[in-house]
């Protein structure tokens, strides 16, 4: 996701969304339960966000089934939530921020619950055991409202737009609209079932399995089949142009595009195969059942999202918004098939769609991802804040910054230039096999990285992943010395400049 922030001499985009009312350090407490009853925790042990997630079940399957209303935003809906229990179980907790819960079911019986600002906490009637099957069906209505980025006032999550709505947010998205174990470390798959009045349309994650009229109304349902991140679920409401295409390999590209906006995006939404395939030819077979993306005319979107197998876009990125295209389909292996076990890693997404963007920029005959990290390097002043920013563990309040982006990239090819070519992509094609559809950490990939190569890797990634300040020559060239052309430091600049036009609210 993109957003921008200034760094000193150097503007680069800060990604999408830090909400500080979730965010902290202290320990996750267990579910108000009675004395000695069972309780699953309220968060799965983020330390940046530690009410995100709960502990106790795995998620299988949401089947969302929403009465959406863009007129009023009034926003009715029933969620059945397929689990399984991973302990004894008294009581557990959902998150939820905002909306009114009208009743909930647990295995088909009715259970109390009560609420705090995020969580919905649970007691069915009978305590559960470990390894049961879970079931819970939580009826709700009310109002959605967005998030805020405290620093920047960016609107997030459940965005209004003129003629509809538009959900994207990261880490926070979900709660805003249904009961949800939100933390990546449990993915699942997904049903949405939107009614929408007649003359709106729906896009949503996966494939589109059907429309049915009723009245006034419209039932569309989507199907997202693959495990997905509870942030990268969305639905968006509009008067879209669909665009249904196939490419040579047999994978469907469906797009969304508001009318309006079509003209602005039309050159670089026919990229998208080209794309698609430039990708693949990388980093091995797309991941999921379909791709494409959301094209959306609103001034509210300030960013793009990486929502599994179709990411939205702010209209500000395009004409030529090919980069972008680029990020934000380069995250479907990596953000997406692998997502980060805890927040802290967020390099490992961010670092790898930049680094993508230098392939595509070798791509298109602009020079090679080793020229661009060189001059990089040697734009930026050893003085500026960019280099302070720790971005293997960058905190709450830079979990987004560009450094986080550009450095990430600038570890990568660090990283290709010590182990050679042969080792670093053998390391990126078992990093996504090994790890698809569940998460990563740093130190796997390193340890990782380290076995394929037979190195010691661990004075390059203390450097450039751990250690503030302008990592030093000897860590970008062999020889310690640092030459670039005007022609690649005239393209790095250029390429920083775009990176940084990429325009926040």
């Amino acid at each position: 996701m993109r957003s921008k922030r200034l760094l000193s001499v150097l503007l680069v985009t800060a990604s999408t969304l830090v909400f500080a009312s979730a965010a902290g350090t202290a320990p996750a407490p267990p579910a108000t339960c009675g004395p000695g009853d069972a309780a699953g925790t309220l968060g799965v042990g983020d330390p940046y966000y530690p009410r995100f997630g709960n502990g106790g079940y795995d998620v299988q399957h949401y089947d969302l089934a929403i009465r959406y209303g863009p007129r009023t935003n009034h926003l009715r809906g029933a969620a059945t939530i397929t689990a399984q229990t991973t302990q004894s179980l008294s009581c557990f907790s959902l998150d939820l921020v905002g909306l009114t819960v009208h009743a909930i079911t647990v295995n088909g019986d009715p259970a109390t619950w009560s609420r705090s600002h995020h969580e919905l906490m649970i007691t069915p009637g009978a305590p559960l055991a470990s390894g049961a099957d879970l079931s819970v069906m939580v009826s709700y209505d009310g109002f959605p409202k967005g998030f805020v980025i405290p620093s920047l006032g960016a609107v997030s999550g459940f965005i209004r737009t003129r003629d509809g709505v538009i959900i994207a947010g990261e880490p926070e998205a979900a709660t805003a609209w249904f009961p949800v174990n939100d933390h990546p470390s449990d993915r699942a798959s997904y049903t949405f079932r939107i009614t929408v009045p007649n003359g709106y349309d729906v896009v949503a994650n996966g494939v589109r399995e059907s429309r049915t009229t009723n009245g006034n109304w419209t039932t569309h349902v989507w199907q997202a089949h693959d495990p997905m991140a509870s942030y990268l679920a969305t639905f968006d409401v509009g008067e879209w142009r669909m665009r249904f295409r196939t490419t040579s390999s047999g994978l469907p590209v469906i797009d969304a595009i508001d009318p309006d906006v079509l003209p602005r995006v039309r050159a670089s939404v026919r990229r998208e195969p080209e794309i698609l395939g430039f990708l693949e030819s990388r980093f091995g077979p797309y991941p999921f059942e379909s791709a494409g993306g959301i094209f959306p005319d609103t001034g509210r979107l300030g960013f793009a999202l990486e929502t599994q197998t179709r990411p939205v876009y702010s209209r500000a990125f395009f004409p030529n918004g090919e980069s972008v295209i680029v990020h934000e389909l380069a995250h479907q292996w990596f953000g997406d098939l692998v997502a980060v076990d805890r927040w802290e890693h967020i390099w490992l997404n961010e670092g790898f769609a930049t680094y993508a963007e230098w392939l595509w920029s070798e791509h298109e005959g602009f020079g090679t991802p080793r020229r661009t990290f060189e001059a990089i390097w040697g734009s930026i002043p050893s003085r500026s804040p960019f280099w302070q920013v720790v971005i293997g563990d960058p905190g709450v309040g830079d979990l987004f910054d560009g450094a986080v982006y550009v450095r990430g990239a600038m570890t990568l090819q660090a990283l290709r230039n010590r182990v050679g070519d042969d080792a670093f992509w053998t390391t990126l094609h078992l990093w996504t096999e090994q790890h698809a559809f569940g998460t990563g950490t740093t130190d796997a990939f390193i340890a990782l990285a380290e076995q394929v190569s037979g190195q010691d890797l661990s004075d390059l990634f203390d450097v450039w992943l751990f250690t503030p300040g302008r990592p030093p020559a000897s860590g970008v060239t062999a020889s310690g010395v640092v030459r670039t052309s005007a022609t690649a430091t005239d393209h790095a600049s250029a390429w920083l400049r775009a990176f940084a036009r990429r325009t926040a609210p």
